[in-house]
């Protein structure tokens, strides 16, 4: 790799290629030692091809999902089975990893703008402005789906279909069209146990010993001529067990998030 060369979005690889390395060492205790974390499916990782595929996960944090990706990434590809054990995964780690974030929040300051540099493709939300939802609904940045396919065509894409921290809210459409036009290959991810462990933004360690969960889940199986965007938008939730019809099996009040999402995992979509 030369010292210089780039990526399609100008981000020099070698600095890139560090940057993960001393994030992933700095935030590796994290996931394995203030806190645990439980992995599913590292195999299929491994399976997967270099480029055109799109992640799709619940959200928890802004940050600490997207981090503990990067390690479960890296380490399964360096052959560990389900494991971030042994951090030297990082020295070489995949670079043509992107994760689609918000315009807003990943130019709050310079700790995000470092964050954006690791892989970020920030958008320009049409729903929610400054924190809040608004009434009139921006049009579509055309840029914001350029940017997403040119990184398809690169590599692999982490999305949170949801565009919320917020658990069981509506999958936006914007992640069917992309699918349905694009055709990735669609993994799910589940998680669990982040919004516990870390504050809303996932830089802030709010309580140790948690144990938490990262289930990754077989490549969806779409229909891209013929499925509908109803149809994927339905798929997504159910897949990253975020569908509003899962509530109505568990009692209000029953069970903590962590055990309603373990008790919904056995659930065929």
């Amino acid at each position: 790799m030369g010292l210089f060369k780039r990526n399609p979005f100008g981000h020099i690889l070698f600095v890139k290629k560090w940057l993960i390395r001393i994030l992933g060492i700095l935030t590796h205790r994290r996931y394995r030692g203030f806190n645990e974390l439980d992995i599913d499916g590292s195999e299929i990782i491994r399976a997967l091809p270099d480029k055109n595929v799109l992640f799709i996960s619940n959200h928890q944090t802004y940050f600490a999902d997207v981090v503990a990706m990067f390690h479960v990434f890296n380490a399964s590809l360096s052959g560990r089975d389900d494991n971030i054990k042994n951090i030297c995964y990082l020295w070489n780690p995949k670079l043509n990893v992107y994760y689609v974030a918000a315009k807003e929040t990943m130019e709050s300051g310079w700790l995000t703008k470092i964050f954006a540099y690791a892989g970020a493709i920030s958008v320009e939300r049409t729903w929610r402005q400054k924190g809040k939802d608004v009434t009139e609904k921006k049009e579509v940045n055309p840029n914001d789906t350029e940017n997403i396919k040119i990184a398809l065509q690169d590599g692999w894409v982490i999305t949170f279909p949801q565009g919320t921290t917020k658990s069981f809210k509506p999958v936006r459409k914007g992640t069917a069209h992309i699918i349905k036009q694009y055709k990735p290959v669609v993994v799910p991810i589940v998680i669990d146990g982040f919004r516990r462990s870390f504050d809303k933004k996932g830089l802030r360690i709010k309580k140790k010993g948690i144990l938490q969960s990262f289930i990754i889940k077989e490549p969806l199986q779409i229909d891209y001529e013929n499925d509908s965007i109803e149809d994927i938008v339905e798929k997504i939730e159910f897949a990253i067990e975020q569908h509003c019809s899962l509530l109505k099996v568990i009692p209000a009040g029953e069970l903590e998030e962590h055990e309603k999402l373990h008790k919904l995992r056995k659930w065929e979509y």
